[in-house]
């Protein structure tokens, strides 16, 4: 398994400020980065599976809209999550 309790813990505490803040828009990128890396590296294996290509573009579309999102409430947060996460845009 490639997302254990541990290492969302980790995200959620590093990104989110404590393990228990798992709402925070921060962590939720985060989380979302983590996974769609995650399945960009199997798709690169398996050029065929189409399931997880619609996975990967739908979770791509959530992140940038939770981005849009803390772009349009604090676009200093926004800044500095995106250079740490290494986020084009």
């Amino acid at each position: 398994m490639y997302l254990t309790k541990e290492i969302k813990a980790d995200i959620f505490k590093k990104h989110g400020g404590k393990e228990e803040n798992t709402g925070s828009t921060e962590g939720q990128v985060a989380l979302f980065t983590h996974r769609i890396n995650h399945l960009t590296g199997h798709l690169k294996n398996n050029r065929k599976d189409y399931n997880t290509e619609r996975s990967l573009v739908r979770l791509v579309g959530k992140r940038r809209s939770l981005l849009d999102y803390l772009k349009k409430k604090d676009v200093v947060r926004y800044r500095e999550l995106i250079k740490e996460l290494n986020i084009r845009k």
